[in-house]
């Protein structure tokens, strides 16, 4: 499966992307449970200095991922289904809580842009069931819709005028987007049917937004995340995970 490598940096601070990095390389494996790491060596590795190495740990500490064997030496706590399902938990209740703000703060044209990105995602889903049925490619266009589907979230981020709040569900997220994408491509080969079932759910957020209700966005929002990282968390198991990374 591709994944973040433990290089990739990726949020505003240093200490921001050094947490954001480890935490993927110890869900996806890349730091296998019971490994011993040191502040150094994660320095070394993410090529930063120590001081945001130090305080990434003891963020990672807090979140159970990294446990202290020593002054400078930690370790990758064993963890299993059960940490990964706590870490959805959070990831969801952020996202709905991100819905809540938008429907508050949404303007008119970020409301009127959400109509537009699933305007062009319903027309790519009608080539790409054509297509399917003739037999015929549809791997540009799962791609198109899937940059479509990411936009609608980006603008929902933008709309909810909470950045600290962004950030959090950010860094807290279960998969990254290159990771998420992944397998939704994954399922979808295999059913292409995948996630249509929820797919409806866009346009009655965008209604809920547009209605300044903070509840019904809220609840949408939260069933949705609940059920799309369950069936990938589903296909995607802490030992395979590992297995795909040894």
């Amino acid at each position: 499966m591709a994944r973040e490598p433990l290089g990739s940096l990726v949020n505003d601070t240093l200490a921001d992307r050094s947490y954001r990095a480890i935490r993927a390389a110890i869900t996806t494996g890349e730091l296998r449970p019971g490994q011993k790491v040191t502040e150094r060596g994660l320095a070394e590795r993410l090529q930063v200095s120590p001081t945001p190495i130090r305080e990434a740990i003891r963020r990672l500490e807090q979140d159970g991922l990294l446990v202290r064997t020593g002054p400078r030496t930690v370790k990758v706590s064993s963890f299993g289904d059960a940490a990964l399902q706590d870490l959805a938990e959070v990831e969801v209740a952020l996202r709905g809580m991100v819905a809540r703000f938008a429907a508050r703060h949404a303007t008119a044209d970020q409301l009127d842009e959400l109509d537009a990105v699933l305007d062009d995602a319903d027309d790519l889903l009608i080539v790409i069931k054509q297509r399917h049925g003739a037999g015929e490619d549809i791997e540009r266009h799962l791609h198109q819709l899937l940059d479509r589907m990411q936009r609608f979230n980006d603008i929902v981020d933008a709309a909810a005028g909470n950045p600290v709040l962004v950030r959090l569900l950010d860094q807290t997220r279960v998969f990254s987007w290159p990771e998420r994408r992944t397998l939704l491509l994954e399922r979808i080969a295999e059913d292409p049917t995948f996630g249509l079932a929820r797919y409806s759910s866009h346009r009655a957020l965008v209604r809920a937004l547009r209605a300044g209700d903070s509840a019904a966005a809220e609840a949408l929002v939260i069933d949705d995340a609940r059920g799309g990282l369950g069936d990938l968390l589903a296909s995607s198991s802490p030992e395979e995970l590992r297995a795909e990374s040894g």
